[in-house]
């Protein structure tokens, strides 16, 4: 894996959503209609409608802002602990400072349900695709498409995005075919996002609610976070476009170079520390319960409100329909929650009538949530991660642990492991069919590996992989794997660069050797 020493550990010390123009609907059975006339190519023609563009000293934001009709709808969210008794009043306003409940446990958004449910599902439905591939602020982040299930309560005018989301899903056809026997095997490709990973999903969430705190006057003086190099990189990059400062703890010599040169180039402010990532984060804890810092690890449950939304579209990329199985790769386990939650409210609210299977992949070499899984879900021990090429899920004491557990006990989940050598396998093959993915999409990969071949997974299943990360910030894995510059891994599917002479015989050799090897008729 490679690593870097760009840094020390230094020493330092501190001296209102639109109003959506149709009608709510009178009963939850109750179908929303939307009537279709035939018209002649003349008749079309006559009658398109024109879009005026926007003043010319007016841009999206200012549109937006002149075009709101205020706060009207209804909806709301508040704080609540985790899973919590019926019974518990215990809340607390989106805008307090406030990660952890009462008793110390985690924390949840929890939504205004009955009021949502005054729009049935195929108004939800037809509004969420109806904002797809647009420009309107903000609606063309695929985050905040699903504004009124994100933050309802926030203005459009603080929000913070780089139109996140609306990822590729992608039908992997030749790898599902030649390597596990599938037909409908797809990749939600949540890498291909402003920052390189997933976790933009959740920064824009976060980062939006800062900057409502800080017009709000309230002690937030920036944003810091614990990482292993996915999160870092987009707290910065959101931190930056607000004009708010970032504060990244990194394990020194344990990211990739090109995680690490994310927030250096975004401007934040990067400690590098001799521990690992679970060090990092309690360090992280301590610091910001002492000064004006907002924590954006996922102890923060805002972060996972826009992690849902990828979860919401791939049931909209299915036209709304639900597949069999996702497989999530999981470290720090908030995640794998926020697949759930998102499947759960859209059955929730009548868009779908069930939620997939989720299985959580973790590296062998960080695997406290199997360790759990294969104990029968009995006392959950923390262990001490060894490196992994999977290295943003090189997580021993997992935050999320409870939210993980929920969830896949209530998704009849299942927990799998990837060795080092399994998922450099598995991530050279899915290359090998045109892919570039990161380690931590080999993980899940893995995880599929060995559900097809125990037969939990069945050919005609439609699953879908969740690639986490950019194959791109990973290079250097992929590197060393086809250099087979990798000890004690066999990397049985390299394929590096043939020396030739630079000579038409030598070159005409070589290449009627290859051409054999692939096609005897040659």
């Amino acid at each position: 894996m490679v690593s870097s020493t760009v840094f020390q550990s230094p020493r330092f010390s501190f001296s209102s959503a639109t109003k959506s123009a149709a009608k709510p609907i009178t009963t939850t059975t109750a179908a929303v209609h939307f009537p279709i006339r035939a018209c002649s190519s003349t008749e079309a023609a006559g009658s398109i409608k024109t879009h005026h563009r926007r003043p010319a000293d007016e841009n999206i934001r200012d549109e937006a802002r002149r075009q709101s009709s205020g706060n009207h709808h209804g909806f709301s969210a508040v704080y609540v602990p985790f899973n919590a008794d019926p019974s518990s009043t215990e809340s607390y306003s989106l805008d307090e400072i406030v990660y952890r409940s009462r008793s110390g446990g985690l924390l949840d958004v929890s939504h205004d349900l009955d009021a949502l449910k005054k729009y049935d599902g195929q108004y939800w439905r037809s509004l969420f695709d109806s904002r797809v591939g647009k420009t309107t602020w903000p609606y063309g982040s695929g985050v905040w498409s699903k504004k009124e299930w994100v933050l309802p309560e926030i203005d459009s005018d603080d929000i913070v995005s780089a139109f996140e989301g609306n990822s590729n899903l992608f039908w992997a056809e030749r790898f599902g075919k030649q390597f596990l026997g599938m037909n409908d095997l797809w990749v939600k490709h949540c890498g291909i996002s402003h920052t390189g990973s997933f976790k933009d999903l959740g920064m824009t969430v976060l980062v939006s609610q800062v900057n409502r705190l800080r017009k709000m006057n309230r002690p937030v003086v920036g944003v810091g976070c614990a990482s292993t190099g996915d999160t870092s990189a987009a707290l910065s990059a959101y931190c930056a476009a607000a004009g708010i400062p970032s504060i990244v703890f990194l394990p020194a010599n344990r990211i990739s170079i090109a995680q690490l040169v994310q927030p250096i180039a975004n401007g934040a402010f990067v400690l590098s520390l001799d521990t690992d990532f679970d060090g990092c984060m309690q360090l992280i804890r301590e610091v910001t319960s002492e000064l004006p810092i907002y924590l954006a690890n996922s102890l923060n449950s805002l972060r996972l409100e826009g992690q849902k939304t990828a979860a919401i579209e791939i049931l909209q990329q299915f036209d709304w329909e639900v597949p069999d199985w996702v497989i999530v790769p999981g470290g720090n386990l908030g995640n794998i929650y926020a697949f759930y939650k998102g499947f759960y409210m859209c059955k929730e609210l009548g868009l779908v009538d069930r939620i997939p299977r989720l299985v959580c992949a973790q590296a062998a070499n960080a695997n406290p949530l199997y360790l759990h899984y294969k104990s029968g879900w009995g006392e959950f021990k923390p262990v001490k991660a060894n490196t992994t090429f999977a290295s943003a899920i090189q997580i021993g004491d997992p935050v999320s642990i409870d939210r993980a557990v929920y969830a896949l006990k209530n998704s009849d989940g299942i927990v799998e492991e990837a060795t080092e050598e399994e998922l450099m396998d598995a991530t050279a093959k899915a290359d090998s069919t045109g892919m570039f993915i990161c380690p931590h999409t080999g993980v899940a990969l893995t995880a599929l590996f060995k559900l097809r071949e125990s037969g939990v997974i069945r050919p005609t299943d439609r699953t879908v992989v969740v690639s986490t990360a950019h194959g791109l910030k990973f290079t250097q894995s992929k590197i060393d794997y086809h250099s087979k510059d990798i000890p004690d891994i066999a990397c049985r599917f390299a394929n590096p660069p043939v020396q030739v002479k630079a000579d038409f015989g030598s070159v005409m050799d070589v290449l009627k050797k290859y051409l054999l090897s692939r096609d005897p008729r040659c």
